[in-house]
């Protein structure tokens, strides 16, 4: 009989096919042999932002935009063309700029072969609008959606969410920034234009002929930021707020500065903490975001600082991104000593338990993804609280990517009340979407549900796990 240990083994040394059977496929579901990995130089390419998306139209209370999801040739790598899955032919996909009670509308067109569903993550839209695994956009089809941002400003991201498709479809390019403002954040002196930058840290797999391959994380050494190999980043020696996504489809990151300098976290996932806290590592699993300001004024001109994640394998480099301060510059932004004043945590009335099984296959509760079988039922206003664990024990070496997970609901964000029977700490401020849960952790959150009624998801965000059915259906129905 195999045993955990020897199921792991299959999954890392003999190729994850059987136990994993999501990775290393192509669109078509067929396998796909593995090339040579392409050799890389750091710091080879200039950080590039995402270019903003700018309307179509604008109307009294609605801007509409339009993309079209498509493949296209990139360069990661220095020297290497790519193919990718794009929306609007950029990787990752250009950012969309919303304002709190200002609506936006997508019509999203497919020109790829295989199914797309555009799910705005950390989005509070109506169960129509939210890209469920099973409301796909096929290929040639189109679809709009409706975002009426009625939520505080945050730094939210799309991507794809087609079911058993959404892991290969984001790791090949399918995700871009989504941004909202409001009036609270814009009166902060914080760091804005040039100096509010967003990182989107994704790994992948880069061959010697260009080819990003989806395979096992285990593979995927090449760490890349807004879509470039380990790039740098000229910046002043002032202060500059960095908005970092962890878009990896199947691993977790963490991020220091080589020298120990810390960070200033202002934010996580659905906006403004309610104070700034130090951080001298940051552990973020797949769909966390965490918003941080680094002052460069404590270097001069001509030093630089490198970006790492202590999380890479042994075999892997841990260079992300190189800071190159080139310039002095005045600086006005300041962070005040409170940024904000979040929502009471919820008293939940209503408590559940959830655990969450990698082996011997991708499980909530026992079971996998059903779209027809509804796995929670509850009224839109009911406050919960949940207790989620992850059963996988810990591992003595790596790699144990397949044993972390990264628990996310969509519509409604929670607080994280506990980690492992003690009081939430700097890890788990602000309001969340998406918690980490290592091996054998356990969280306890509370929400209020709402403010809509109707299907929506809650599920492992290392993606792997959701595309092999580690997901959930949730029905919040009319009070």
């Amino acid at each position: 009989m195999l045993n955990r240990r020897h199921l792991l083994k299959a999954a890392v040394v003999g190729g994850a096919a059987a136990l994993f059977p999501w990775e290393g496929l192509s669109g078509s579901g067929s396998a796909a042999a593995a090339g040579d990995l392409a050799e890389t130089v750091p710091f080879a390419h200039a950080l590039p932002v995402p270019k903003t998306l700018a309307p179509l139209t604008r109307g009294a209370t609605t801007d509409v935009y339009e993309m079209r999801m498509r493949e296209a040739d990139v360069e990661i790598v220095k020297g290497l063309t790519s193919r990718v899955r794009t929306f609007d032919g950029t990787f990752p996909g250009p950012t969309i700029k919303a304002c709190h009670g200002r609506a936006v509308e997508v019509r999203q067109y497919n020109d790829l072969t295989v199914n797309a569903a555009v799910h705005l993550h950390g989005g509070e839209v109506l169960s129509e609008h939210d890209g469920l695994p099973m409301d796909v956009i096929a290929p040639g089809g189109n679809r709009t959606y409706h975002y009426p941002n009625k939520q505080r400003a945050a730094s939210l991201w799309y991507h794809d969410h087609a079911h058993h498709l959404e892991a290969e479809n984001v790791y090949k390019g399918l995700h871009g920034l989504y941004l909202i403002s409001d009036a609270e954040e814009k009166k902060l002196p914080l760091p804005r234009g040039a100096h509010d930058v967003p990182l989107v840290i994704r790994d992948a797999r880069v061959e010697t002929d260009g080819t990003l391959r989806y395979t096992r994380p285990s593979d995927c050494p090449h760490m890349l930021v807004n879509g470039k190999e380990r790039p740098y980043f000229k910046v002043a020696a002032r202060k500059y707020r960095l908005r970092l996504y962890n878009a990896c489809a199947n691993r977790y990151i963490r991020l220091r500065l080589a020298d120990g300098t810390p960070f200033t976290q202002i934010a996580s996932d659905g906006g403004l903490l309610e104070r700034p806290v130090e951080r001298d590592e940051l552990l973020m699993l797949g769909g966390e975001r965490v918003e941080v300001v680094v002052d460069f004024s404590r270097y001069v001109v001509g030093q630089s600082v490198v970006l790492e994640n202590t999380g890479a394998l042994p075999t892997e480099r841990p260079e992300v991104l190189r800071f190159d301060i080139d310039r002095r510059s005045t600086d006005n932004s300041q962070v005040p000593a409170r940024l904000s004043t979040l929502p009471p945590v919820p008293r939940g009335t209503v408590e559940r338990d959830f655990e969450l099984r990698t082996f011997p296959a991708m499980t909530i509760n026992g079971v996998s993804y059903d779209p027809d079988r509804v796995d929670v039922a509850t009224t839109v206003g009911s406050s919960e609280i949940w207790t989620i664990r992850n059963v996988e024990a810990p591992l003595p070496a790596p790699p144990d990517f397949h044993l972390y997970h990264s628990f996310h609901t969509h519509l409604t964000y929670f607080r994280v009340l506990e980690r492992n029977g003690r009081p939430a700490g700097v890890q788990d401020s602000g309001l969340k979407d998406t918690v980490c849960l290592g091996p054998g952790e356990t969280v306890k959150i509370a929400m209020t549900w709402g403010p809509y009624t109707g299907q929506y998801l809650y599920h492992c965000h290392q993606l792997g796990h959701s595309s092999g059915g580690q997901m959930g259906r949730i029905d919040i129905n009319p009070a």
